[in-house]
């Protein structure tokens, strides 16, 4: 892709921004122009927090990017969450519902028509944001890629530790079913422990809940050997775009446990690549992570299955190609 700018507008602090940070560093002439995401209590103000002058094209997330859209500038907006229709109602405050409500689904549904392209990450957010909103354009799916480089399996199998690690990482809300994990803790084995990260947005103390360990903000760069570290990741999630944690862990060969929801059904495979529970469940998540804990033969034949869908579905550069070449795609078009 020669002589073409691509800028993308972006308010830090989430997966979204994590995944334009990795087209950055491998698409030239790929720029993402961040801005602190309490820009969006002004939302009229954000073409000047994340100014996209001299773009050929804009690439940013559906919700705000009628603000960015510019004459005779293309804009590609990419669904990497939804959470507007009334299924994450429970899981949101009396303030954010009505704001969801209101001016955010008029902006996004705005937004949505307007954009020259629509990409998703997941055919379920392609899916609700077409029931949802009732709109009927076709919408790219492009899933999210993992560096298959740098998150590795281990090298050699594990032995002599008694231990078994569970994991749960990101930000501890509502809507990653933090509220679920002391229930499921209280169920497990004696030899189980469930190590959780804390993301920017935490909102939740977990600290008195003694078989939950806390191991704080993983820095990226040791991300793989944390994943390493552990047995089983737990994603007790009530709604992911993709699930980018859960791509990663299945990358390093681990086995996981998770909600039987949204995109998640997309990446694991039950009974072969771990197990899907129903949202909320927690004697199913506990049963399931205990199942795995007494059986370390089941945990390496799933993690190698997990590895190897990886491989063939959600590789860095299957991603990297995706976005390139509708970018290529758009200026062709528009010559």
């Amino acid at each position: 892709m020669r002589n073409c700018k691509v800028m993308a507008p972006m308010g830090w602090g989430g997966g979204a921004y994590v995944v334009h940070k990795i087209l950055e560093r491998h698409i030239p002439d790929y720029r993402v122009v961040p801005y602190n995401p309490y820009w969006t209590l002004f939302p009229f103000a954000l073409g000047m927090a994340a100014p996209t002058k001299g773009a050929d094209i804009v690439h940013t997330t559906q919700d705000y990017g009628i603000f960015f859209q510019k004459k005779d500038v293309p804009i590609v907006l990419t669904l990497h969450g939804y959470i507007l229709d009334p299924w994450m109602h429970a899981y949101s405050t009396l303030a954010q519902r009505v704001h969801y409500a209101t001016d955010l689904r008029l902006i996004t549904r705005l937004s949505l028509l307007k954009a020259d392209v629509v990409t998703a990450v997941s055919h379920f957010m392609a899916k609700v944001a077409r029931e949802d909103l009732g709109i009927s354009r076709p919408i790219r799916v492009i899933y999210n890629g993992i560096d298959t480089d740098f998150y590795t399996p281990l090298a050699q199998p594990r032995t002599g530790r008694r231990e078994v690690k569970v994991f749960v990482t990101g930000n501890l809300t509502l809507r990653k079913g933090v509220q679920w994990l002391p229930g499921i803790a209280a169920r497990l084995r004696k030899d189980i422990t469930i190590y959780y990260t804390q993301g920017l947005r935490t909102r939740f103390d977990l600290t008195a809940v003694e078989d939950l360990k806390p191991v704080g903000r993983v820095p990226f760069k040791d991300l793989p050997d944390r994943y390493r570290d552990m047995d089983i990741l737990l994603m007790p999630t009530v709604r992911e775009g993709f699930g980018l944690s859960v791509a990663e862990a299945m990358a390093t060969g681990l086995p996981v446990v998770a909600s039987d929801c949204s995109s998640i059904p997309e990446l694991i495979d039950h009974g072969k690549g771990g197990f899907l529970c129903p949202v909320g469940d927690v004697d199913a998540f506990a049963e399931k992570i205990n199942f795995l804990a007494e059986n370390p033969e089941v945990r390496k034949e799933m993690g190698a299955y997990n590895r190897a869908k990886v491989e063939k579905m959600f590789r860095l550069d299957q991603m990297i190609d995706g976005y390139r070449n509708l970018f290529e795609e758009i200026l062709s078009s528009r010559r």
